[in-house]
């Protein structure tokens, strides 16, 4: 192999070298994104379970109320 074939492959190794860098900066970026997202999607999820025992629980306090005035007639 000569030095002009070298320096070709040298080259070659270089440039994929770049694109394997440039999709590591890629990778990152999307992980860190999807991460944001998790953590507003595991926040916005809690939310929902606090407001649906908050309905569970007048439900129940109304089913119990009506109960009472049914007992109560």
């Amino acid at each position: 192999m000569d030095r002009a074939e070298l320096i070709v492959e040298l080259q070659a190794v270089l440039a994929r070298v770049d694109e394997l860098g440039e999709r590591v900066r890629r990778l990152s970026d999307e992980n860190r994104s999807l991460r944001q997202q998790q953590e507003q999607l595991i926040g916005e999820r809690s939310a929902l379970l606090a407001k649906n025992e908050q309905a569970r629980t007048r439900v129940e306090a109304m089913i119990t109320r009506l109960k009472s005035l049914e007992q109560h007639t």
